[in-house]
Formats: structure tokens, sequence, C-alpha cells
């Protein structure tokens, strides 16, 4: 799909003027974090998995990891991400850019709880060189999302 698609998605929907291009890649967690001077928790990481032999995309906090019986609780199936060379084929979007906007309309798209303890987060906005600033609730009417779950672990404040 990419960043321009993203854009025009993110235009229909009000969040256009988020967008921030980077002159460096933001493909991991820690690079997004340092060009985008935030710390890495706020980084709105965006995983690929398959379930029942179709796409799902979760959309997580920096800092979580994937919890198996949290994710099989929900899913009914283990957790397995999509092998990095059917990403694009799969999702539309490059590995280091998948984001949650704009994803073919029989992808689900899932938010993770772990996400809304922070003002802002920043997931990916269809390349390796943009990211868009948004609300965990803004993050919510700028996607079709399936809804909210609990999948991670590692990120809960103590």
């Amino acid at each position: 799909m990419g960043s321009e698609a993203v854009k025009s998605w993110l235009d229909a929907r009000g969040f256009g003027d988020r967008i921030t291009v980077h002159s460096e890649t933001i493909d991991t967690v820690e690079h997004a974090a340092q060009q985008i001077g935030c710390s890495e928790a706020e980084i709105a990481k965006t995983l690929s998995f398959i379930v029942d032999d179709k796409p799902v995309i979760i959309v997580m906090a920096g800092d979580g990891r994937v919890n198996s019986s949290k994710f099989k609780a929900l899913f009914h199936t283990k957790p397995s991400m999509i092998p990095r060379d059917r990403v694009e084929e799969l999702t539309g979007f490059l590995p280091g850019g998948v984001c949650p906007f704009g994803v073919p309309s029989d992808i689900p798209v899932w938010l993770d709880i772990s996400m809304k303890r922070f003002e802002y987060i920043h997931p990916a906005g269809g390349s390796e060189f943009v990211s868009v600033k948004l609300t965990p609730e803004e993050l919510e009417k700028a996607t079709d999302f399936a809804g909210w779950c609990d999948v991670c672990k590692g990120w809960e404040e103590e």
C-alpha cells in the first residue's frame, strides 16, 4: 500500500496532519524511538500473525511481547507470525512499514491495551520512514479496528 495511500486513508479520517516523515529509518522500535524522541514503549509496533490460515494484525506498545497463553485464549491457536518473505503479499506493506491503516478489509486489526497508558503512541505510517502520532482513542478512529485485546506481557506497570 505504501505511505501515500496511508496519507489518503488518514486524510479521510481527519488525521493526515499527524504524519511525520523521518530522514532515517524507523524500522525497529529502537530506531523509531530515537527518530521520534520518545520512549521505546510509546512506539506502537504493528505485528502480523496467521490465524486460521488468514492474516491478523495486532498493534501493541513497544515494550510489550506477545503472551502465548493470552493470544491462544483470544484466537484459539498459538501465535505464529507471518514469515518475513510473505508480509508484503499478505498485508500490502513491506516489513518495517506494516501499519494498521488501510490494510485489506479482510484483515482484522486488534489494538492491545498495553498502549492505553500513554497520552500519545506512534505507529508506522506505511513505510520504514513514516510515523503517525495519535492518542489511543484516535488510533481507534483512524483504523478499522476489531477491538481492544490483552495479549501482551512485559509491559505491566508495577
